[in-house]
Protein backbone atom coordinates (compact mmCIF):
# COMPACT_ATOMS: atom_id res chain seq x y z
CA UNK A 1 0.00 0.00 0.00
CA UNK A 2 1.13 2.98 -1.30
CA UNK A 3 0.36 5.95 1.36
CA UNK A 4 0.54 9.79 0.31
CA UNK A 5 1.81 12.44 2.50
CA UNK A 6 -1.63 13.78 3.62
CA UNK A 7 -2.85 9.87 3.89
CA UNK A 8 -0.32 9.58 6.91
CA UNK A 9 -1.47 11.60 8.93
CA UNK A 10 -5.16 11.40 8.27
CA UNK A 11 -4.58 7.34 8.83
CA UNK A 12 -2.94 8.17 12.19
CA UNK A 13 -5.57 9.84 12.95
CA UNK A 14 -7.84 7.41 12.58
CA UNK A 15 -5.63 4.67 14.56
CA UNK A 16 -5.74 7.12 17.24
CA UNK A 17 -8.78 7.01 17.57
CA UNK A 18 -9.60 3.56 17.20
CA UNK A 19 -7.52 2.98 20.30
CA UNK A 20 -8.55 6.09 22.33
CA UNK A 21 -12.54 4.35 21.90
CA UNK A 22 -10.69 0.53 22.71
CA UNK A 23 -8.94 2.41 25.77
CA UNK A 24 -12.53 4.14 26.92
CA UNK A 25 -14.42 0.34 26.10
CA UNK A 26 -11.89 -0.60 28.92
CA UNK A 27 -11.80 1.94 31.31
CA UNK A 28 -15.97 1.82 31.58
CA UNK A 29 -15.20 -0.84 33.96
CA UNK A 30 -16.08 -3.77 36.18
CA UNK A 31 -19.36 -1.29 36.58
CA UNK A 32 -20.53 -2.62 33.01
CA UNK A 33 -18.98 -5.69 32.33
CA UNK A 34 -20.65 -9.03 32.38
CA UNK A 35 -17.77 -11.11 34.46
CA UNK A 36 -16.28 -8.54 35.84
CA UNK A 37 -16.90 -7.57 39.64
CA UNK A 38 -20.27 -5.96 40.91
CA UNK A 39 -19.37 -2.41 41.13
CA UNK A 40 -22.91 -0.01 41.20
CA UNK A 41 -24.57 -3.05 42.21
CA UNK A 42 -26.64 -4.46 44.52
CA UNK A 43 -26.73 -8.12 45.52
CA UNK A 44 -28.43 -10.28 48.72
CA UNK A 45 -26.98 -13.15 50.36
CA UNK A 46 -28.11 -17.27 49.70
CA UNK A 47 -29.59 -17.77 53.00
CA UNK A 48 -32.52 -17.67 54.43
CA UNK A 49 -33.94 -15.16 56.56
CA UNK A 50 -33.69 -16.22 60.46
CA UNK A 51 -36.00 -16.88 62.65
CA UNK A 52 -39.12 -14.03 62.99
CA UNK A 53 -37.47 -11.83 60.19
CA UNK A 54 -38.04 -11.89 56.37
CA UNK A 55 -34.90 -9.68 56.15
CA UNK A 56 -31.62 -11.17 54.49
CA UNK A 57 -28.28 -9.36 54.57
CA UNK A 58 -27.28 -7.57 51.56
CA UNK A 59 -24.54 -5.49 50.03
CA UNK A 60 -24.90 -2.49 48.02
CA UNK A 61 -21.83 -2.01 46.17
CA UNK A 62 -20.60 1.53 44.64
CA UNK A 63 -18.78 2.65 41.19
CA UNK A 64 -15.87 2.59 43.32
CA UNK A 65 -15.97 0.05 45.33
CA UNK A 66 -17.75 1.86 49.20
CA UNK A 67 -20.37 -0.77 50.09
CA UNK A 68 -23.39 -0.07 52.47
CA UNK A 69 -24.23 -3.47 54.00
CA UNK A 70 -27.37 -4.44 55.53
CA UNK A 71 -27.28 -7.44 57.14
CA UNK A 72 -29.72 -9.21 59.53
CA UNK A 73 -29.87 -6.52 61.95
CA UNK A 74 -27.04 -4.09 62.11
CA UNK A 75 -25.56 -2.07 59.69
CA UNK A 76 -22.95 0.19 58.30
CA UNK A 77 -20.30 0.85 55.58
CA UNK A 78 -17.12 -0.72 54.29
CA UNK A 79 -15.37 -1.21 50.91
CA UNK A 80 -14.14 -3.47 48.70
CA UNK A 81 -10.80 -3.49 46.40
CA UNK A 82 -10.68 -5.77 43.74
CA UNK A 83 -7.68 -6.84 41.38
CA UNK A 84 -8.47 -9.45 39.35
CA UNK A 85 -9.59 -12.54 41.35
CA UNK A 86 -8.19 -11.04 44.55
CA UNK A 87 -10.20 -9.56 47.04
CA UNK A 88 -9.99 -7.04 49.84
CA UNK A 89 -12.62 -6.48 52.61
CA UNK A 90 -12.46 -3.65 54.93
CA UNK A 91 -15.62 -3.14 57.32
CA UNK A 92 -16.13 0.20 58.62
CA UNK A 93 -18.24 0.62 61.89
CA UNK A 94 -21.22 -1.41 62.43
CA UNK A 95 -24.33 0.47 63.86
CA UNK A 96 -25.83 -1.66 66.62
CA UNK A 97 -29.24 -1.06 65.84
CA UNK A 98 -30.34 -2.82 69.74
CA UNK A 99 -29.86 -6.23 68.07
CA UNK A 100 -30.97 -9.49 69.78
CA UNK A 101 -27.93 -11.56 70.60
CA UNK A 102 -28.19 -14.47 68.28
CA UNK A 103 -28.49 -11.55 64.92
CA UNK A 104 -26.20 -9.28 66.40
CA UNK A 105 -23.96 -12.57 66.44
CA UNK A 106 -24.61 -13.75 62.87
CA UNK A 107 -24.25 -10.57 61.70
CA UNK A 108 -20.66 -9.97 63.48
CA UNK A 109 -19.89 -13.77 61.87
CA UNK A 110 -20.93 -12.35 58.19
CA UNK A 111 -18.57 -9.51 58.86
CA UNK A 112 -15.76 -11.48 59.46
CA UNK A 113 -16.29 -14.47 56.47
CA UNK A 114 -16.42 -11.16 54.53
CA UNK A 115 -13.33 -9.24 55.44
CA UNK A 116 -11.06 -13.43 55.66
CA UNK A 117 -12.22 -13.58 51.98
CA UNK A 118 -9.34 -13.86 49.72
CA UNK A 119 -10.39 -14.17 46.35
CA UNK A 120 -13.98 -13.60 44.38
CA UNK A 121 -15.68 -15.41 41.53
CA UNK A 122 -18.77 -14.57 39.32
CA UNK A 123 -21.47 -16.84 37.16
CA UNK A 124 -24.08 -15.38 35.77
CA UNK A 125 -25.60 -13.29 38.91
CA UNK A 126 -24.00 -14.97 41.21
CA UNK A 127 -21.18 -14.00 43.17
CA UNK A 128 -18.95 -16.05 45.65
CA UNK A 129 -16.69 -14.73 48.25
CA UNK A 130 -13.91 -17.36 48.99
CA UNK A 131 -12.02 -17.97 52.31
CA UNK A 132 -12.16 -20.25 55.32
CA UNK A 133 -16.21 -19.62 54.75
CA UNK A 134 -17.77 -19.20 51.41
CA UNK A 135 -20.45 -16.89 51.00
CA UNK A 136 -22.62 -16.72 47.92
CA UNK A 137 -24.87 -13.50 47.09
CA UNK A 138 -26.89 -13.08 44.54
CA UNK A 139 -27.22 -9.73 42.24
CA UNK A 140 -30.62 -8.62 42.56
CA UNK A 141 -31.42 -7.91 38.87
CA UNK A 142 -35.02 -6.65 38.64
Amino acid sequence: MIVQRGQMASGFGFLSGVVTLALGAACAGPAFAQDGFPFGLEMTLDAPPQPGSKRVPSLDIGDSGGVTLELWCKGGKGQFSVAGETVIFAAGPLEDRSCPPEKAEADDELVAALSAAATWERQGDEITFVGPTRLRFHLNTN
